[in-house]
């Protein structure tokens, strides 16, 4: 258990902080699967658009630290992969 003020606070920061950082990987994660989806479905127009949504996104995350520069990355480049194999 905290003692020191500083300590509470501390605790209270890190809740609310951990609360926003789940908001924004969260949003990331949204924007990701609307590219999936659009790929599952076959349609490339779509999942070009999405892809273009999900860059700004990652790079968001990564600005704000809640992702690995490499992760978003892979991510993006394994996406990008996957709508340029599209028919």
């Amino acid at each position: 258990m905290a003692n020191t003020p500083q300590a509470k606070k501390r605790i209270r920061r890190n809740a609310t902080r951990a609360t926003i950082n789940h908001s924004r990987i969260s949003r990331v994660r949204t924007f990701i699967k609307a590219v999936e989806s659009a790929i599952a479905a076959g349609k490339k127009a779509e999942a070009a658009e999405a892809l273009k949504q999900v860059q700004p996104e990652m790079a968001r995350g990564v600005a704000r630290g809640v992702i690995h520069k490499n992760t978003a990355a892979r991510k993006f480049s394994r996406l990008s992969k996957r709508v340029a194999s599209l028919g």
